[in-house]
C-alpha cells in the first residue's frame, strides 16, 4: 500500500506528497479548464502514468533477457471529449526503440507495455492506440 496525501492550495493547484519518498508533486488545471497550465493537470498525469508504466513494464522484462531499452521513449498524446461529460477520450501512444529486436523480443516487449497496470486500469472508454517503432531515432 502507498499514501499519498493531497491538499488543495486554491486556484485549481494541489500539491501532493508521495508518502514512502517525501518527493512533492504539483497539479495545476488546465488553461482551457480555468487553470494556468503551469504544472502537469490531473489527466496528464494519468497520460504520464500509462507511458512511464509501459516503459516499466518493458524494462523489467528487458531486463530479465539482458535486452537493452537505454534511450527508448515514450510519447502521449491526450485527448480530452467533452459530451457525455468532460474526461479521457484517447491516449495516442508511440514507443521508439532505439535498438532493433528479433520478433520474440518485440513480442515480449509490446505484450509487457499492454499488459501494464495502469494499462489495465484505465476505462474501455478511453481509445488507447499503440506504435512501436523499432531501431528509431529517439527524439519525441
Amino acid at each position: 500500500m502507498v499514501q499519498i496525501e493531497i491538499t488543495y492550495e486554491g486556484s485549481l493547484r494541489t500539491r501532493a506528497v508521495h508518502g514512502p519518498s517525501g518527493v512533492e508533486l504539483v497539479t495545476d488545471a488546465p488553461l482551457d479548464n480555468g487553470g494556468k497550465a503551469e504544472s502537469f493537470s490531473p489527466t496528464d498525469l494519468c497520460a504520464t502514468a500509462l507511458g512511464a508504466c509501459m516503459l516499466t513494464i518493458m524494462g523489467q522484462v528487458a531486463a530479465r533477457h539482458g535486452w537493452d531499452l537505454t534511450g527508448t521513449r515514450v510519447s502521449v498524446k491526450k485527448h480530452m471529449v467533452k459530451e457525455p461529460v468532460r474526461r479521457i477520450g484517447k491516449l495516442e501512444v508511440v514507443i521508439r526503440v532505439p535498438r532493433d529486436f528479433d520478433e520474440r523480443a518485440r513480442t515480449s516487449l509490446e505484450r509487457a507495455a499492454l499488459t501494464c497496470p495502469v494499462h489495465q486500469s484505465l476505462d474501455h472508454a478511453i481509445e488507447i492506440p499503440l506504435r512501436f517503432e523499432w531501431g528509431a531515432a529517439t527524439s519525441v
